[in-house]
């Protein structure tokens, strides 16, 4: 019997020495993933405060505690995600739907859509940069359209309605709309469609989809399970346009970023002690909704066993935690000096050079937005590593950087934002027709991904700066940077699309096997290759 006891003692050490090691790996692995998305683009900032753009010591400092913290921040809320918003997603939707009764699913996906919206970060620092609509105003508003459209993607999959036919619709109604919106707030409109799916929304409505499509048996069900973002992205346009019936914005209102002047050590802890209060603050608000929903479901529905609720909760500190620490770092640290080498680089004599220096910053920072690695996470799981996350972010940063390119020519050159955003959105519908649909899904997915808390702060920071400097009107030149980086990832990802169904086909079969040599799950899915 005592030796029983002993080996009893041993086996729960070892398990415990088990979980601490795993612990230990998947920080490490987290922390890793973060440093290499960070890391590109502070090095290309400080190159150029060293070289063409120098900025005071000071600012130069709070930046690069910012980005230590944008590493931190990163790690614990993928983390977060991955313990507690991505399973509490699944959950839902899987609960939902297995009522089988529609005035149920279109309830709660509406005030799941409005509940989290409410509380994504990103939208709350676009209401802050926009002066002229009260900041509740714009959010209810936004969060309502997010609202309605999830009810319309969630039944899209209840009902196996093509996406492709849903996204020609409304988008042929919001560009026709768009020619009677005053160019003031139709930049900010298309931005609007970008900030509402970042690291707050995106891991909990993928997720739902998942669990949504998991009622159906059919081979199609993976692949309509993505496509939630993109048709949530579509909401906040309609929302803002509807605003402008009562709303209309006068750029000479807008006031000037100011870059803080930081002399001492002292000064920059300070500023971080300040701001640190206000985001924990800011956070606690936006995750309050969404933990408030997760106990009383837990309650309703889901019961959780004691270690799966530990397992959700603690995955919800670890999300507060990153959020707080990332959105400090970036508004803190990132803004200010984004908004400053904005300033200098389009003041200087051969501000041509803002746009090869953007397209660079864009290829590197979509890869420290923290909603792209759980789309990527999400496509090689639910595609079994057919559509690995190495070609998903080379995809996304080469679409970024051109998107970051036209960005800065409309601000020097005032090309208005619908002679890009049309042709763009055209070539992405066309493309649609000839690419396998699970692309389709993901590339109107990524567009709502890509334009998160680095874009709704840095990238409009930068442009800000930049309009400032040739002297541009605010909104209707500045804004719109969210938006241009929502659209080339539809047609770069789709071109991925046709890459892989070119590869697909000339790819050599096994004797004796209809599968492929190197893309077996496409095949027995047949989802990729299907047309």
């Amino acid at each position: 019997m005592r030796e029983e006891n002993i080996n009893l003692k041993d086996k729960k050490l070892m398990f415990k020495q088990q979980i601490r090691e795993k612990a230990k790996t998947i920080l490490t692995d987290s922390i890793k993933e973060a440093m290499s998305a960070v890391l590109p683009i502070t090095v290309i900032v400080i190159v150029l405060c060293f070289t063409i753009t120098p900025i005071p010591s000071g600012d130069l400092l709070a930046f690069l505690v910012g980005a230590a913290l944008l590493i931190i921040g990163m790690s614990f809320f993928t983390i977060g995600a991955d313990m507690a918003m991505v399973p509490l997603g699944e959950r839902v939707g899987s609960h939902i739907t297995k009522t089988r009764k529609i005035w149920i699913i279109a309830i709660v996906s509406f005030l799941i859509g409005a509940i989290i919206t409410i509380s994504e970060p990103d939208l709350q620092v676009l209401a802050t940069q926009v002066q002229g609509i009260p900041n509740m105003v714009l959010i209810g508003a936004v969060a309502i359209g997010v609202g309605a459209f999830l009810v319309i993607a969630l039944l899209r999959i209840v009902f196996s309605i093509k996406l492709a036919n849903l996204l020609i619709f409304f988008y042929t109604i919001i560009f026709i709309l768009a020619f009677f919106i005053p160019k003031n707030l139709l930049s900010i409109a298309f931005d609007s469609g970008g900030v509402t799916t970042g690291p707050m929304t995106v891991p909990f409505i993928m997720a739902l989809g998942i669990g949504v499509s998991s009622i159906r048996n059919d081979k199609n069900a993976n692949r309509d399970s993505f496509g939630l973002v993109a048709l949530s992205s579509v909401g906040p346009m309609f929302a803002i346009f509807a605003l402008s019936f009562v709303y209309d914005l006068d750029s000479s209102g807008y006031s000037r970023v100011v870059v803080p002047d930081i002399s001492d050590s002292a000064e920059l802890w300070s500023m971080f002690q300040h701001e640190f209060p206000e985001y924990m603050k800011e956070i606690a608000i936006a995750l309050a909704p969404i933990v408030l929903f997760f106990f009383i479901f837990q309650i309703v529905a889901m019961r959780l066993n004691k270690q799966q609720l530990l397992r959700m909760i603690f995955g919800l500190i670890y999300t507060y935690v990153g959020l707080v620490l990332f959105l400090t770092g970036v508004n803190v640290g990132f803004m200010p000096v984004g908004t400053y080498i904005g300033r200098i680089l389009a003041g200087l004599d051969y501000n041509w050079i803002i746009v090869p220096i953007a397209m660079l910053i864009g290829y590197f920072i979509v890869k420290a937005e923290p909603a792209v690695h759980v789309l990527n996470a999400q496509v090689e799981r639910i595609t079994a590593g057919a559509i690995p996350q190495k070609a998903m972010n080379l995809a996304l940063s080469i679409g970024i950087s051109i998107s970051l390119g036209l960005s800065m020519l409309r601000i020097l050159l005032g090309i208005p934002i619908l002679w890009i955003l049309l042709p763009g959105y055209a070539i992405s519908i066309i493309l649609t027709f000839f690419v396998p649909k699970i692309f389709t899904s993901i590339a109107f997915d990524s567009g709502g991904v890509a334009s998160g808390p680095m874009t709704a702060t840095f990238l409009l920071a930068f442009s800000i700066g930049a309009c400032e400097a040739v002297g541009g009107n605010i909104f209707s030149d500045a804004f719109g940077v969210v938006a241009m980086v929502a659209m080339t990832p539809l047609i770069t990802i789709q071109l991925l699309g046709v890459y892989y169904k070119i590869k697909i086909s000339k790819a050599p079969k096994k004797a004796g096997n209809d599968t492929f040599e190197n893309d077996e799950i496409i095949d027995a899915n047949e989802e990729i290759i299907e047309l």
